[in-house]
This record gives structure tokens, sequence and C-alpha cells, in this order.
């Protein structure tokens, strides 16, 4: 067997975690009464525990010099704190089980995207052509997710969120660790790496970036429900987003290049504009729905041009530390401020409020990744030229 056919598996399996998780979280609080205020409020600590979580368990595993093993014990505690959160209606029971799976779920996904590149670049393969697989179970599981909670409300998600954190398990075990950087961990080269005015440009602009992407993602399902809309209906949108991430990851051998990586991550903060802006006008909660296709040229494009940015300015020995502090401040935390400011932002103002505000920050990141193309982007692509 392949070393890739585990991690494939693993890819799909987790990310079906994360579909019952990201988007499902704010649906299965308004089932159970919660207003947008207090959701917001529960992600937002959320996104307080990710970042404590993520960069402690990417250190963990920098420092330990092992990402197998911290994986498998996190996917333990995320499905028994997953399963006890979608099986309580108590609110302080919501917040407390909620903080637990933010705090072991939420790392997983930076230390996965960084076994996934690490094994693709020692195999020789397309990093895409692993995390395609990862896009397909988010997909799945999303249109799976909207359904149950529909046929069969909202706590039917514990036990399918437990026996898929079992089968996480499971294909993780034949899966070999990624590959250990001969250099040794220093603090001095993080420090350095940190500081750097290029390195915190970059996150500036993952930063300015993330918060409308998540403020989508915390509020896209209960706007559809206030439109109308039913689980179901939430569960095809996020089906059609993930769905479109497939192609693109698929395809990323052929339009990600080296060098070009601060202009992809501009053009797609100029669809992220785009997406937002027709979504503050849309009153049918199917076209809502439909109009979610367009994470095709958004999400998928960002994040991967993100991460091999990433990879090309980062100590090589700090690549998990790195990695984690990406997505620390995609999901972490920019999930802060979306939460806590977009569930205000909708509660007083409305949904066609919050998506008319976020399409203005998606332009302010457009305009600042097209400064940073000027000033990093053309060196970068002339010095791959010469190479």
């Amino acid at each position: 067997m392949k070393q890739t056919t585990p991690l494939r598996a693993f890819n799909f399996l987790y990310f079906a975690l994360l579909a019952m998780f990201i988007p499902f979280l704010p649906v299965y609080f308004d089932a159970q009464g919660l207003s947008p205020s207090q959701i917001g409020f529960i992600i937002g600590t959320g996104g307080i525990i990710t970042i404590i979580a993520q960069p402690m368990w990417g250190m963990i595993s920098d420092r330990t010099k092992t990402i197998r093993k911290v994986l498998l014990l996190l996917i333990v505690f995320a499905s028994i704190t997953g399963y006890l959160l979608y099986n309580t209606g108590s609110y302080t029971m919501l917040v407390v089980f909620a903080m637990l799976t933010y705090f072991f779920l939420m790392p997983i996904d930076p230390l996965t995207e960084s076994l996934n590149f690490r094994i693709s670049e020692s195999a020789g393969i397309n990093y895409g052509s692993i995390r395609t697989f990862g896009a397909l179970g988010y997909a799945v599981m999303s249109l799976l997710t909207g359904y149950l909670m529909t046929q069969y409300g909202a706590h039917s998600l514990a036990l399918l969120f437990a026996a898929v954190g079992v089968l996480c398990f499971i294909v993780m075990l034949p899966i070999p660790d990624a590959p250990v950087a001969a250099k040794p961990v220093t603090l001095k080269s993080l420090k350095k790496f940190l500081t750097g005015k290029e390195t915190l440009l970059f996150l500036l602009l993952v930063f300015i970036s993330s918060i409308p992407a998540r403020m989508n993602d915390t509020f896209l399902g209960v706007y559809i429900l206030e439109l109308g809309g039913s689980p179901g209906l939430v569960g095809q949108a996020w089906f059609l987003a993930a769905g479109s991430e497939i192609v693109v990851f698929a395809l990323s051998f052929w339009w990600l290049r080296k060098g070009k990586e601060l202009i992809l991550i501009t053009i797609a903060c100029g669809f992220y504009f785009i997406r937002f802006f027709i979504s503050a006008w849309i009153t049918d909660p199917h076209w809502l729905a439909y109009l979610q296709v367009l994470q095709i040229l958004t999400f998928p494009i960002f994040y991967t041009a993100a991460i091999q940015y990433l990879y090309r300015i980062v100590p090589v020995e700090w690549r998990a530390t790195g990695q984690t502090v990406l997505a620390l401040l995609f999901f972490g935390v920019s999930g802060i401020i979306a939460s806590y400011a977009g569930g205000a932002l909708y509660e007083y103002f409305g949904g066609k409020t919050l998506f008319l505000s976020i399409s203005v920050m998606s332009f302010v990141g457009m305009i600042f990744g097209l400064i940073l193309y000027r000033i990093y982007g053309r060196t970068q692509s002339n010095a791959e030229a010469e190479i």
C-alpha cells in the first residue's frame, strides 16, 4: 500500500469532522435556541482557545519531531468532546464542550496540512493530489450532516461525529511520520522568522483577508435559515462550496507556480469581494446556497498559495509551527473578531449589512495584496525564472 493512500483517507475523514463542526456548529446552536450574539460569543471564545491550542501543539510537534503521535492523541480527545458537545442542550455544557472541542480538534488542521506537504514533498507528488480528498470529505459530510439534522434532529450528529473520529484514528495508524528536518530546532531561528518584515506583512495580509471569510463561515448557515432555508439547504450550500474545491486542489500542479503566490492570493481576495457583495443582495436562500460554488475561486486558491508562500520563507525546522501560525490567523485570531463582531453586527443590523461589510474587508485585502505583490512578488518571480 502506498504511504499516501491512508493519508488521503485521513484527509477525507478529518475534514468530514470539520464539516460537522465549522459550518454546522452555529446551526446546531441556533437549533438549541441561542441568539446570534450568543453564537458569536461561543465561537469567538473558541477562537481564543484555538490561539492557545494551535501554537502549543505545533511546538510540541516540532520539539518532539513527530506529527503522527500528536495527531493520534488529538483525534481521541476531539472525538470524545465532539460527541458530548452534540449530545447536550444545556447552555453551560455547550460552552464547556465547545471549548474542549476547539482545543483538540482545531490544532489537527495545521498539523495535517504540514504532514500533507512534507509527505508529498518526500514522495515527489503534488500536494493537491492529497488535499483534494480533504475537500471531498468536507463536501460529502456537509451534504450528509444537513440531511441528518433535517430528518433526525440536531442531536443525531453526536454518534456520527464519534464514529468518524474512530475511523480517523484507525486510518492514521499506518501513516508514516513526516520527514524530520536535519537542522536543530532553535528559538533564535523562529524569532528571526516571526520578526522579519516580509513575514509580518504576509501574516497581516492573511489576517485582513481571513476575517471576512470567517464571518461568512460562521453566519452563512444562520442567514440561510433566516431567509427561510432548512438545515438540509445549509448542507447543500457547503457541499457546493467544498465540492468546488476538489477541482482546484486536483489541478494545483497546473496553476500553482512558485513566485506567483502573492498575485494568486490577491485574485482570491478579489473573488471573495464579489462573492460577499452578491450575497448581501440575495433574498432567496436557494440562490444563496448556489452562490457558494464561487468557493472554487476563493478559499482553495488563497489557502494553498499561502501555504506554499509560507513554506518558502519559514525555516525548515519550524515548518509545523509556521503552518500553525498561518492556521492560527486564519481560523483563530480572525475567528475571534469575526465571531464577536459578526455576531453583534448580525443581531443589530441584519445579514445584508454583515455581508456588505465583509465584502468591503475583502476589497481592502485585495488592495493590500497588490501592494505586497509589487514589493515582493515580482522580485521572487524573477528569481524563480532565473533558476
